[in-house]
């Protein structure tokens, strides 16, 4: 939040949006056609960063992941430095003490041709994401309904894309709202825990950081992951990638859920079983660099 006067309350920056060939706009102004593809079919990607001193923390890896994403499924996306202009001005003047959710969208277009529709957008980081952090989450187990190597058993099918096809990710939301957790771990039909609809899974088994393989499940690759991974022997960690069941999540040392714009966030109750706080979590907390 913005520093107010003496006396009054905190100011929140207004959300902002900028669209590719006009800049920034008014918040209420039109960005999408009625047949945009990204609205009838979800055909489109997006990544989210952690926007933090005005900065985008990890952008050249999420416009990386984007790249790579768009050629998976045929988008013609910009080019790289287009793209950064276009997140250099809707981030400009947005105050550096204030954290916030940097988005980046593009869409296949319209129905009819013509060019994807690209756009990006800057808000404040919710005020439940920046609690989470500091008291964990509760987390429920639900079934994803296939094994774990379905997907990347299917070539015509491509995976961990950041896709704005999110219906199945919001019916698990939906789901963790009424079954009253914060959040869920998809766990696939041969019994292993996969990722959340926003989040991957971190756990820590003695002295060993991990993650689940995104190469052999098809999970979302994820970047903050990635980077804590990478930096884990700065806290005399090593990593690795393996795969895990919930019967061994309940045993492990220490479980977190990791996202870019909410950061890393410690699973205190797993499918209804209370754990104990993990002495590492600050520590981890401090390496990524969010606010706590």
């Amino acid at each position: 939040m913005v520093t107010s006067p003496v006396g009054k309350a905190p100011v929140s920056p207004s959300p902002r949006i900028a669209v590719l060939g006009r800049g920034l706009i008014a918040t209420d102004e039109p960005v999408l056609r009625g047949d945009d593809l990204g609205v009838l079919r979800g055909d489109g990607l997006f990544e989210s960063m952690h926007l933090r001193e005005g900065r985008p923390w990890l952008r050249d890896e999420h416009l990386a992941r984007m790249t790579t994403a768009a050629a998976a499924v045929d988008l013609d996306l910009p080019p790289t430095d287009v793209l950064v202009d276009l997140l250099d001005t809707v981030c400009a003047g947005w105050p550096v003490q204030v954290e916030a959710a940097l988005r980046l969208v593009c869409t296949r277009g319209s129905e009819a041709g013509g060019p994807p529709t690209v756009y990006a957008t800057v808000t404040e980081v919710p005020a439940s994401s920046r609690a989470a952090r500091r008291t964990g989450i509760t987390v429920a187990i639900l079934p994803l309904g296939v094994p774990a190597d379905a997907r990347t058993g299917l070539d015509w099918l491509p995976a961990g894309i950041k896709s704005t096809s999110y219906a199945v990710n919001s019916a698990a939301r939906r789901w963790a709202h009424r079954a009253g957790v914060d959040d869920v771990l998809w766990v696939s039909s041969d019994g292993y825990a996969l990722e959340g609809p926003i989040a991957n899974v971190v756990w820590l088994t003695g002295d060993t950081l991990c993650t689940v393989p995104a190469a052999t499940t098809g999970i979302l690759p994820g970047t903050t992951v990635a980077w804590l991974l990478a930096h884990a022997p700065e806290l005399g960690l090593s990593a690795a990638e393996r795969m895990v069941t919930p019967a061994e999540l309940h045993d492990a040392d220490g479980v977190w859920f990791s996202s870019s714009v909410r950061g890393l966030v410690e699973v205190r109750t797993l499918d209804g079983v209370r754990r104990d706080h993990c002495p590492r979590t600050p520590a981890l907390q401090a390496l990524l660099g969010f606010p706590v």
